[in-house]
Formats: C-alpha cells, sequence, structure tokens
C-alpha cells in the first residue's frame, strides 16, 4: 500500500470516528439527524471491509433516513437516554471505568491512567459540560484527532504510538463489550446501526494500525 493510499484510509476512518464522536456523545437534535439525511450517510458511510456488520450497520441507517420524520425524536431521545445516559442505569453505559474497575465505578484507576496518557502526550478537551474522560464518544474525538494527523504523514511514529496505546490499552480492551450491549438493548435502529458501524470502525482501525487490545477481566 503506498503513502497515498494509506492516507486515503486514515481519512476515511478519520471521518467515521468524528462521526461516531458526535452521535454518541449526547442526545440526539433534530438538526443532528437531518444532517445525516442531508449528507447522505447511509450511502456513503465507508465500507472499509465490507464486513457483514458494516453491510447490516449500512442498512439498518438507510431504512431509518428513509422513515424518519421529526415526530420520532422524543423516541430518539429516550433511546439515547436508555443506553448511554439515563434516568436510571444505562444499559450500554459508555465509560470505560465501569467495565474495568471490579465495583464498576466511574473515574476509577483506568479513568486516572487515561488521564495520565492525556497529559503526558499534551491532550486537552474543552467540555461543554462535566463528563468522565474514559466517556467512548470523548476517545474517539482523540481518535479523530490523531489520524488526521497521521494522515499527513503515514509514517510519523510521534503519533502513531500514542494512537496505537490509546488504543491497546484505553479503549478497546472494554468497548467492544460497550457495543454489543448497545446492539442488544438498541430501540431504534439508528442507535443500532451506529453501534455497528462503530465495531466495524474500531475493529478495521485495529487492524489497519496492526493493534492487538490489551487482555484486561470485565465486570459489566
Amino acid at each position: 500500500m503506498t503513502n497515498n493510499e494509506k492516507s486515503d484510509q486514515l481519512l476515511a476512518l478519520q471521518a467515521i470516528a468524528r462521526v461516531l464522536h458526535n452521535t454518541l456523545l449526547s442526545y440526539p437534535s433534530e438538526a443532528s439527524i437531518q444532517a445525516f439525511v442531508d449528507d447522505g450517510l447511509a450511502q456513503t458511510w465507508p465500507q472499509l471491509g465490507n464486513s457483514p456488520i458494516n453491510q447490516q450497520g449500512r442498512q439498518l441507517l438507510a431504512d431509518f433516513i428513509n422513515q424518519w420524520s421529526v415526530e420520532q425524536l422524543n423516541d430518539l431521545k429516550l433511546d439515547y437516554g436508555q443506553l448511554f445516559f439515563g434516568p436510571g442505569e444505562p444499559t450500554a453505559m459508555p465509560w470505560g471505568s465501569v467495565y474495568l474497575c471490579e465495583q464498576q465505578l466511574l473515574n476509577d484507576d483506568s479513568t486516572v491512567a487515561l488521564m495520565a496518557f492525556y497529559k503526558e502526550h499534551q491532550i486537552s478537551f474543552n467540555l461543554e459540560y462535566n463528563q468522565p474522560l474514559d466517556h467512548i464518544a470523548l476517545i474517539y474525538a482523540v481518535i479523530d484527532q490523531l489520524l488526521g494527523q497521521l494522515a499527513e504523514n503515514p509514517e510519523d511514529k510521534a503519533i502513531l504510538e500514542p494512537l496505537v496505546i490509546l488504543l491497546q490499552q484505553h479503549l478497546l480492551p472494554w468497548s467492544g463489550r460497550c457495543l454489543t450491549l448497545a446492539i442488544e438493548h438498541a430501540q431504534s435502529d439508528f442507535y443500532k446501526a451506529i453501534a455497528m458501524l462503530a465495531k466495524d470502525f474500531e475493529a478495521q482501525l485495529a487492524s489497519h494500525l496492526q493493534v492487538v487490545p490489551m487482555p484486561m477481566r470485565l465486570f459489566r
């Protein structure tokens, strides 16, 4: 694969990371869903390896968009809430420490380790509201930034190595479980599709960068 081909692949992955960040960080709005419709994302979403989960996710997204009306927004918000936010305990908690801590606590040791990693690599956030930094959507935002930088020079080890560590140690050990729970519990085609496409994204990114996740015990 030439550097240009590597850059194109990295840019496709970066675009997905950005969409996933925006989609999973907060409740859906009429504008955010309309952007999916206007941008034709069901048709233009990268096939990557064209895996079965990618195909199914794109089809579910297309089905949702084809029948979308703003009257469905409240139901979609309820689905987001029960999956990722609350009230009550979300069915697909988006914070890594919940999976990696035996007591299933927020901001536990794994979050502290991630914060130290961000500090070491001078990664910071401007958050609209207080949020544990191991939220899956925030990690996707960092991946978005790093992939954009790496696309400019796919051989840049100063960018590649932190990205590999982020995936290997801080995301992939637990995120697959979060996304599996989202697929199982989603009440809408939209969030089921997003969770499937996120799983495919992570698998393709790990394959592209030859990342093997660190084995860690999950408690959820």
